[in-house]
């Protein structure tokens, strides 16, 4: 991301951590009708131990320089989590390595695909930085559709997951797993901003989804690798029960792969059959 929409972005993500907030939660008296929601940019800069006017100017996107002690202060007033610090830090001083802007990814290597199939039963796929899906297992063409006939604009996972009624379906609770896709987005948006390619797929996600359009201005983020419980609803073997687990791939660092495990037996038992089908019908064919 350039460093002018880095401000910018810096900018909305400080506003929308500040109406988080509460006076009373710092003990700060309420005196007469608030026009702001959340704290005023003034007893922010107070907590934090700020100038008024200098603080003003950070939520402005003005280009002033920001040491690391006031990000620190500012992270703790506005109640950041470890996450939330992460990404003030990388907009206001860069300091996360911002992936490489061209997205053109070569195929993976037999090696890589030998670890997606060495998976077997356990679907799983590899994204590239703007969620698209370039590669992935038998297991997880059974559970999440054939990849294959997908076109490329259905190979982005965020596409899809907002897109396509098959996935609020498929997942249980689709409000849950499309905020979390929103959320893991939006990091990689904030470090992405300005590419043409990834501002009209947002661009024409507000235009399709009406969720989408209405989460995007909380400016919400995560970026975890730990394992998420997922509940999913096949139209096949019914209820499937899942870990996700996100891998960083140190040798193509721009990539990741995306693993569901099992949570319980009868899980198992459902991925393998749905394997067993497909083996089947490839041995037919």
């Amino acid at each position: 991301m350039d460093h002018e929409r880095r401000r910018a972005e810096l900018a909305d993500f400080l506003k929308t951590r500040r109406a988080r907030l509460r006076p009373e939660q710092f003990g700060l008296p309420i005196v007469g009708r608030r026009r702001t929601p959340g704290l005023r940019r003034d007893e922010v800069a107070q907590l934090a131990g700020v100038g008024v006017s200098w603080y003003t100017w950070l939520e402005q996107g003005r280009d002033i320089t920001v040491s690391d002690q006031v990000l620190e202060s500012l992270a703790s007033v506005l109640q950041l989590d470890v996450e939330e610090r992460s990404h003030l830090f990388f907009l206001a001083r860069g300091m996360v390595p911002v992936a490489d802007g061209n997205r053109e990814v070569g195929p993976l290597t037999s090696g890589h695909q030998a670890v997606l199939d060495a998976l077997g039963t356990s679907p799983a796929y590899v994204m590239d930085q703007v969620f698209n899906v370039i590669a992935w297992n038998e297991s997880a063409g059974q559970v999440f559709g054939d990849f294959v006939l997908r076109s490329e604009r259905d190979r982005n996972a965020i596409w899809y997951i907002f897109t396509h009624p098959s996935q609020r379906k498929l997942f249980v609770d689709w409000e849950q797993a499309a905020q979390h896709a929103i959320m893991s987005f939006r990091a990689v948006y904030d470090r992405n901003a300005g590419d043409m390619w990834i501002e009209q797929l947002v661009t024409d996600l507000k235009q399709a989804s009406p969720e989408f359009c209405a989460w995007w201005p909380l400016h919400d983020i995560e970026w975890s690798c730990d394992p998420h419980e997922k509940e999913l609803n096949h139209p096949q073997v019914g209820r499937l029960m899942v870990y996700s687990t996100t891998l960083v791939m140190p040798d193509a660092p721009t990539l990741q792969m995306v693993v569901f495990t099992s949570r319980s037996t009868d899980t198992a038992v459902k991925l393998a059959t749905l394997l067993k089908r497909e083996n089947s019908h490839t041995l037919v064919r």
